[in-house]
């Protein structure tokens, strides 16, 4: 796949981490692409769920096998406008995603600083499309979180 569909899709994950930042929640999005088509779209609801495990990238695995009708996402790719924590690999490589593609590094959260066995084996990482607009709603957000302080 090309850069610019790689750009494309992942400033669809961008309009759900807006979505993210306009509910108050922590500004990530994800979507799933499979053969070209945006098959499931999410953002963190942790808040407004009270749930910890209410990631995008979570929502956004489930919403992918119920439209598929199964739990592996093989074919599939997965875009994250940040580095999935811990949680978020494990079940990205437990759903056998072909692709992951995130765009800003998490240094506190990230799984890369924990294990990259996190995903499976044959999922394939690209990091750093369009990183820079990534991290600039999470910086926003979170300074606009102290601001309120």
């Amino acid at each position: 796949m090309k850069t610019e569909e790689h750009e494309k899709y992942m400033q669809a994950a961008l309009e759900e981490a807006g979505k993210a930042f306009d509910r108050d929640e922590v500004p990530v999005g994800a979507v799933v692409v499979c053969n070209n088509i945006i098959i499931a779209r999410a953002h963190n609801l942790t808040e407004a769920l009270k749930d910890p495990t209410a990631h995008a990238e979570m929502q956004a695995i489930t919403a992918a096998a119920s439209w598929l009708g199964g739990k592996y996402l093989i074919g599939c790719t997965i875009y994250v406008t940040v580095e999935p924590c811990a949680m978020c690999a494990g079940a990205i490589g437990w759903s056998q995603a072909d692709v992951l593609v995130y765009g800003a590094p998490d240094e506190k959260k990230g799984y890369s600083g924990i294990s990259d066995k996190l995903l499976h084996p044959k999922t394939r990482v690209i990091n750093g499309i369009i990183g820079k607009e990534c991290s600039d709603i999470m910086v926003r957000f979170f300074k606009k979180k102290r601001l309120s302080l």
